[in-house]
């Protein structure tokens, strides 16, 4: 569970503290982590000390010391030095310091392990409650879960920078199920999702170095019990999923502003094609000039308002009037009217969920 890294990252910090030498190998002789170059010498010896009953001993003027994960041998640790009384002293203290890391490793991983079947709605009501009190994760508070997607290339360290993002909150996990997918699992003082939008603001900055790559983050709901988690994980997702065809300009899209779109994703093809034949009949909505298409936008926007559309368009209201009035003889609908500009709006939309899922077949 402790990798490599890890190990290799702790000796060369004790070893510039103490100028003691270390080893770490596992029961099987082979070396993990070192700060000596040559460490051909040590694998024998460390295979037999491991099957030895001893739990410390020297071996050719070199200290060795058992690690265990509760009562199974994790590893073997050499020290050295030309004093063999501080090579004894730091071997015990290494030999400590790593136990400790043992422990911290696995209670996260078991911690990683809980939230990833937690997300996923493999727990059983009563587990995830007495695996959540185990684990000392409170069950009643206000979380919150976000999804970062990582488009293109892969560089490795994602996983790693988010997770020290969140390194001085224990009450926020991160972790993976995937390997384009990160998860956080937010605890939240308060019902702001202003702090939440800022905190995928940060997310996006620390993977900035991904140039060119694409970092998206969607959010969920705020959820105040832990077996609901899972709930904003999937609403997360959907958020993810629907914005890449409604708001694919925005790399920040949460659940709560996806509207029509979240119902409109989960049409089977079928009806949408004969819900766009109702519609514009024989009629191609791709028919539809930039300026026609422009002026709708814009329309929309000043939530039906002629005046104020013209204006911002820097054209006649009479002008603005003749667009409309052309539209409604081509399609049927008068966008003046709420239940038809309605009914326009929701058409348009089916018809780039259309476009986005004819994509994906190619």
């Amino acid at each position: 569970m402790i990798t490599n890294q890890i190990l290799q990252k702790t000796i060369e910090g004790m070893n510039a503290i103490t100028k003691v030498n270390f080893v770490v190998t596992d029961p099987e002789g082979i070396s993990l982590a070192s700060t000596v170059s040559d460490v051909t010498e040590f694998g024998r010896p460390a295979a037999e000390f491991a099957q030895s009953p001893a739990e410390s001993q020297v071996i050719g003027g070199r200290q060795f010391f058992k690690v265990y994960d509760e009562k199974s041998l994790e590893f073997v640790l050499i020290t050295m030095s030309d004093d063999e009384d501080r090579a004894q002293m730091m071997g015990k203290v290494m030999a400590l310091q790593l136990s400790e890391l043992v422990v911290a490793y696995k209670e996260r991983f078991d911690r990683d392990n809980f939230i990833k079947n937690l997300l996923l709605d493999n727990l059983l009501l009563v587990d995830i409650y007495n695996r959540a009190k185990k684990l000392h994760i409170e069950a009643n508070a206000m979380r919150i879960v976000m999804v970062v997607k990582l488009e293109g290339e892969k560089y490795g360290d994602e996983l790693e920078k988010i997770r020290n993002l969140f390194s001085g909150f224990s009450s926020d996990f991160v972790t993976a199920v995937d390997e384009d997918s990160i998860i956080i699992v937010k605890r939240l003082a308060t019902e702001d999702y202003a702090d939440v939008e800022d905190t995928a603001k940060t997310i996006i900055d620390a993977l900035e170095d991904r140039e060119d790559e694409k970092v998206r983050v969607s959010y969920g709901t705020v959820v105040r019990d832990i077996k609901d988690v899972s709930r904003s994980y999937k609403e997360a997702t959907m958020a993810l999923d629907v914005g890449k065809v409604f708001f694919s300009d925005k790399q920040i899209i949460a659940y709560s502003v996806l509207g029509i779109g979240r119902l409109i994703y989960q049409l089977p093809i079928p009806l949408c094609k004969m819900f766009i034949g109702e519609i514009f009949g024989d009629k191609s909505p791709d028919e539809f000039d930039e300026e026609t298409l422009t002026t709708i936008d814009k329309f929309f926007e000043n939530s039906l308002n002629v005046s104020e559309t013209s204006r911002q368009l820097y054209i006649h209201r009479n002008t603005l009037v003749y667009r409309l009035d052309k539209i409604q003889k081509s399609t049927g609908l008068d966008l003046r009217k709420f239940d038809d500009a309605i009914t326009f709006k929701i058409a348009m939309m089916v018809v780039e969920y259309m476009k986005y899922m004819e994509e994906q077949d190619f």
